[in-house]
């Protein structure tokens, strides 16, 4: 666990931002951020170039890293942006945003993403009353979730909600906080995303 932790702290980092990766602990002063705002390694001052095909790497890796998406299942959201009507870097964030691990995340059941997955696979969360144990699913406005009948984890997921209380909930979102039920009320748009990345990077690497 320990290997774990330092492990998401060095990512965050490597990017230079928070992407939240073990929940409250980084909005306290523990936060790697905080207390070594440099990039992790022997000589994290080091001169280096920042060639365009670099940044654009490094937006793409911080996108992939907030979410907790694989290079696999993140080629297939941009393979559907492009589809899609409209601007294909802000559809690629929608199309995360709408992930069914990001949606319990969002509404504050779990404390991180991928406790938000560990959730869902061990079939802890119900989509519509049914169980789906595949955290990449893409909720849809009118779909209902919410935690299963069992003591334990509902009590999990209460703490974590009240662990997150103060953390905005998005407005695309409805949540029942005494029944630990929510709903996907609308699509979100590009407001409702408020980490700080330039999509547009990631669609030129993406395109090359």
């Amino acid at each position: 666990m320990q290997i774990m932790n330092e492990r998401a702290c060095t990512l965050c980092r490597r990017e230079g931002v928070k992407l939240f990766l073990k929940g409250t602990r980084c909005e306290t002063a523990k936060c790697a951020i905080t207390k070594r705002n440099f990039p992790p390694g022997a000589h994290p001052w080091a001169r280096t170039r920042h060639s365009e095909y670099r940044v654009q790497l490094r937006e793409k890796q911080k996108l992939k890293r907030y979410y907790g998406v694989g290079e696999k299942q993140f080629s297939r959201d941009f393979k559907e942006a492009v589809r899609m009507k409209g601007n294909t870097g802000e559809n690629l964030l929608l199309l995360l945003e709408q992930r069914f691990d990001n949606v319990i995340f969002s509404l504050g059941f779990a404390a991180s993403r991928k406790s938000a997955r560990q959730l869902i696979v061990h079939g802890h969360v119900l989509v519509n009353g049914r169980r789906c144990d595949v955290p990449s699913a893409k909720l849809r406005p009118g779909d209902a979730v919410g935690v299963c009948q069992r003591a334990n984890v509902r009590a999990l997921a209460k703490s974590f909600m009240e662990e997150r209380a103060s953390f905005p909930m998005p407005a695309w979102l409805d949540r029942d906080p005494n029944a630990l039920t929510g709903r996907v009320s609308n699509l979100p748009v590009r407001a409702d995303v408020s980490f700080d990345v330039r999509e547009q990077l990631v669609v030129e690497l993406m395109s090359k």
